[in-house]
């Protein structure tokens, strides 16, 4: 036995970087032929009514791609032939044959030379649209730009040869004129409506989408929804359990109402959205509720200083106070105000110790620092930070 046939055989896949499909290369590796005497057979059957053709046709259609490799595209493939230029390069010399063929006398010939030139262009166009995109060949050319010179190309070369037939009287060229006339215009107009379609059908998707969404919603309000809050209000704000459900309600109306259309926007460009987050984290470790409130335009690209100042202000109220706390923001014409209020013992703060770094550093030493101001209001019914910093002429 060869040593050839005891070599175990490759599985039946295409590369992702090849000339045109890969088929050939995938038949080669699962048979242990060499990839030239491959593709020769697929040229010689294809001259054999077509056969080759059909069943490279059927094996690109049926053969998977193989796992990317570290130089491999993770999506597609990577031809080597930018194969919708060779195309258009086909059919441009095809029209260029066709008129050539009729000044010389030979309608027939040359009808036959522009329904090559027809079909070359117009599946350079499909190719590039349906295919391939824009990222998987070279820049020579953008693709609106590429489906309006090929659709430009067919009706010029109609155009030529309509002039020179209206000399010659009728014959078959008249057919393929008109072929290209519409051809041309399809061309440049199917693409544009292709993308109409789809952005239409990709509105009337996300609209059923958010239909069930409201339905899933309602159900969920009407039943998961109150349980929950039913279990808060009966095991307390406080407490380990009622913290939980908090959370998971939380989690639950964040799935259910979140606005899809600002899910690219940076986290932390609002400052509410970011406090909102920030008090998620504190409740499912401590025993507090934080209930956060904002007024006036959202406060984006706010200050980290202002935005890590109202954390620590939290973060103390959690852990000193717990309960219910209050975070009120006010985005104001001339200032943006934060208000962390809690309903604790509250303390001295002229009687801090040294050590204690968190109030006079953390809060009020960052904040003017950062051109504003923190007042820290204690008494014995409760806590109020308060967090204010006028808006600077930077563009946001």
């Amino acid at each position: 036995m060869s040593s050839a046939a005891a070599r175990p055989r490759a599985p039946l896949a295409r590369p992702r970087s090849c000339a045109l499909a890969g088929v050939s290369v995938a038949l080669a590796d699962h048979l242990c032929w060499p990839v030239t005497v491959v593709r020769w057979l697929f040229i010689g059957t294809s001259l054999l009514g077509g056969a080759g053709a059909l069943f490279y046709l059927w094996l690109w259609a049926l053969v998977p791609l193989r796992d990317p490799g570290p130089d491999d595209p993770e999506d597609g493939v990577r031809r080597l032939v930018d194969v919708p230029w060779a195309l258009a390069l086909g059919g441009g010399l095809a029209g260029v044959s066709s008129v050539v063929l009729v000044v010389a006398g030979a309608p027939g010939t040359g009808f036959g030379a522009l329904a090559a030139s027809i079909v070359l262009l117009v599946a350079a166009v499909g190719w590039g649209q349906l295919v391939d995109d824009d990222a998987g060949r070279p820049a020579r050319m953008s693709a609106t730009a590429f489906r309006t010179t090929c659709g430009a190309a067919l009706v010029g070369l109609a155009l030529v040869l309509a002039v020179l037939q209206s000399t010659s009287g009728s014959g078959p060229v008249w057919l393929g004129i008109i072929a290209a006339t519409f051809a041309g215009a399809a061309v440049m107009v199917a693409p544009w409506a292709l993308r109409l379609w789809r952005e239409l059908i990709g509105e009337r998707t996300a609209r059923i989408r958010e239909e069930q969404r409201a339905e899933m919603a309602a159900h969920l309000h009407d039943s998961v929804l109150q349980t929950l809050a039913l279990i808060q209000n009966r095991a307390g704000a406080s407490s380990e359990v009622g913290r939980i459900a908090r959370a998971q309600e939380r989690e639950l109306r964040e799935w259910l109402y979140a606005d899809g259309a600002h899910s690219d926007e940076k986290p932390g460009e609002d400052l509410a959205a970011e406090l909102r987050e920030a008090a998620a984290v504190l409740e499912v470790d401590h025993a507090v509720h934080f209930d956060v409130v904002s007024v006036g335009a959202p406060v984006v690209h706010a200050p980290a200083e202002l935005a890590a100042a109202a954390r620590e202000a939290m973060l103390n109220a959690a852990r000193h106070a717990g309960g219910d706390v209050s975070v009120y923001i006010e985005n104001g014409p001339g200032a943006t105000d934060v208000f962390v209020r809690d309903r604790g013992a509250g303390f001295d703060v002229d009687a801090l110790p040294e050590g204690r770094l968190g109030v006079r550093e953390s809060i009020i030493g960052r904040m003017r620092r950062a051109g504003g101001h923190a007042t820290v209001t204690s008494r014995d019914t409760g806590t109020e930070v308060h967090l204010r910093i006028e808006p600077t002429n930077e563009a946001s």
